[in-house]
């Protein structure tokens, strides 16, 4: 039946028309923007994830300029304790030159001099950005332990996202400390002290440092040797020592550097007071291996003669001013006999020091490396995995539109022809 009310024909052609038209609007907007899926409404699923992944990829670009930034700063550390190193190994030859009493001390001494000046300058220029990592003289730490606080630098070097949501990660930086100011002991009380004597060429306990399990080793606290008596010296001549070394912890330092400090101490002071004695670390407390809150001092003498010694346990105080890493290097003068034999003492724990500084700027150094390449990896698979999901197929595009643009014009004709249908019915009243 046909009707001039109701033109079926044209509207199937129209339908089709507009279908044709929408498909092509959609791949000119492929083919413009670049994307199959370019807002919510094209693919709200896909859009969502990849908006998700976009945003991750901005927070890598800014945790690539933090890594950066880290990365000079460890360098100019780790440059700085190497250059430490060789100017405290250049000292330790002049220090070894003069043992030799036919010397000239006192020229030797300005030349000690010179590279002591020389690392304070050092040490004083090396920071990036206002951020020094060798200066660490923090008195209170926000951890009792030491394993957080002021003496680490937090570089952010990654995003975690997971079900529960995202968490930044950190690389920490351990600053050291390779300044020569010196400590101030806190205020210690008097403790008692035992007698006691060590025969010629023997080994005996010094004393014990001991760590409360609880509280860990607090910055700003002192240890003294305690030694409250005299100790006989090689000829038989009473000497005071050993009451004023004494060492105030830093932020982050363990028992052991605890221990090593002191030990160094005691033994520059032996050495300046012309004693036949030497002091080791030892780390079997009543039989047993417990490096985590005991540690024992020995004394082993190398006179001749029995020596008498009367001490105390160390004390732990608060209170104390914190010196720097460094800080037997400022009482290092060789123009005297025991001068030369405390600076030949103390110069090997300096060395260790500031080499430990340098392995430990180096390993974080390495480390940064090694997340910025991951990053950078990583930021290039995020922005794959984006043009996978909505980059358009530039090819297939293109063949869709010269396809759809042909469609198109056989629906026009095809809509042409299904309008001219009713003029068919005028030549029936004709």
């Amino acid at each position: 039946m046909s009707s001039i009310l109701t033109n079926n024909g044209a509207m199937v052609a129209l339908q089709t028309l507009k279908s044709i038209n929408k498909d092509l609007a959609t791949t000119q907007s492929q083919i413009s923007t670049g994307k199959s899926v370019g807002s919510a409404k094209d693919n709200s699923a896909i859009w969502a994830i990849s908006k998700v992944m976009e945003s991750d990829v901005q927070s890598f670009k800014a945790i690539s300029s933090s890594l950066s930034l880290g990365q000079s700063t460890a360098a100019v550390a780790r440059q700085a304790s190497e250059t430490v190193t060789d100017l405290l190994t250049q000292m330790k030859e002049k220090i070894v030159a003069s043992q030799e009493s036919n010397v000239d001390r006192d020229k030797i001494q300005t030349d000690i001099a010179a590279l002591r000046d020389q690392i304070s300058s050092v040490v004083g220029a090396a920071q990036f950005n206002g951020l020094s990592l060798l200066e660490n003289t923090e008195s209170d730490s926000a951890d009792p332990l030491g394993s957080l606080g002021s003496r680490n630098v937090d570089v952010l070097s990654s995003l975690d996202r997971s079900g529960t949501g995202v968490a930044s990660s950190n690389i920490s930086v351990a600053k050291q400390d390779l300044g020569t100011g010196a400590n101030t002991v806190g205020t210690m009380s008097e403790t008692a002290g035992a007698a006691g004597t060590i025969a010629a060429g023997a080994t005996g306990e010094f004393m014990t440092i001991t760590v409360d399990p609880d509280t860990g080793i607090l910055a700003g606290n002192s240890i003294e040797s305690g030694v409250a008596g005299e100790i006989t010296d090689s000829n038989g001549d009473a000497v005071d020592f050993a009451d004023t070394v004494g060492y105030v912890a830093r932020d982050g330092d363990t028992l052991a550097d605890l221990t090593n400090a002191m030990v160094a101490r005691l033994n520059v002071q032996a050495e300046l007071d012309g004693l036949d004695l030497v002091f080791t670390a030892n780390e079997d407390t009543d039989g047993q291996i417990d490096v985590t809150n005991n540690r024992t001092l020995d004394i082993t003498t190398t006179a001749d003669t029995t020596t008498q010694f009367d001490f105390a346990a160390a004390e732990d105080e608060a209170d104390g001013t914190v010196g720097g890493g460094l800080e037997l290097v400022d009482g290092i003068d060789v123009t005297t006999d025991e001068g030369a034999a405390a600076g030949l003492a103390a110069i090997e724990s300096l060395i260790q020091t500031s080499i430990n500084s340098a392995a430990t700027f180096g390993s974080a150094q390495g480390r940064i490396d090694t997340q910025m390449e991951f990053i950078s990896g990583l930021t290039d698979s995020l922005k794959s995995g984006i043009g996978a999901l909505v980059d358009a197929d530039m090819e297939e595009a293109s063949a869709r539109l010269q396809a759809l643009q042909v469609q198109q014009q056989l629906g026009v004709q095809s809509l042409s022809i299904a309008n001219q249908a009713p003029q068919t019915i005028l030549s029936l009243f004709r």
